[in-house]
């Protein structure tokens, strides 16, 4: 029984010599890509609406004259600012605001309290009063209010 080439003794090739293929391709063998030698052969397209067709100094006439400060005057686009507020709610008044309007004391640095023996699952901060304003957003979120107990109790 002759014996047959099998598997990968069927056909390998023989490396003859050549440099194989890199990465890199030269620009003119890239389908798809624009060719970045010949920018100049590719051509402008304009815009599609005429610019400055309607304006003044597109004649020579006018382009001689020169234009009037009113003329320049009336070209100019105003600022338009956007409206004061402070990027929560910006509506005008405090309107939609999250917080409520009579509530405006806010409280100052928040430290931790004394040391409470045995384990608590309550939290206990002091107020140490304000620290230059710099408070972190954290402390700044917080605001104080009145209890309605002692609200009943004052008036």
């Amino acid at each position: 029984m002759p014996t047959e080439a099998r598997g990968d003794d069927v056909y390998q090739p023989q490396d003859d010599g050549q440099d194989p293929p890199n990465d890199d391709l030269d620009l003119e063998n890239t389908l798809g890509e624009r060719d970045l030698d010949d920018q100049m052969e590719e051509g402008y397209s304009p815009p599609e609406r005429p610019l400055g067709v309607d304006k003044y100094g597109t004649t020579g006439e006018e382009e001689r004259r020169g234009e009037s400060l009113d003329q320049r005057l009336a070209q100019e686009v105003d600022d338009v600012e956007p409206p004061d507020g402070d990027g929560i709610g910006d509506l005008d008044g405090g309107e939609g605001e999250p917080l409520e309007p009579d509530d405006e004391t806010r409280s100052g640095r928040l430290s931790a309290a004394d040391e409470v023996p045995g384990r608590s699952t309550d939290v206990y901060a002091d107020d140490v009063g304000i620290d230059g304003g710099a408070a972190s957003a954290e402390e700044a979120a917080v605001h104080t209010t009145d209890d309605e107990e002692d609200q009943g109790r004052e008036g």
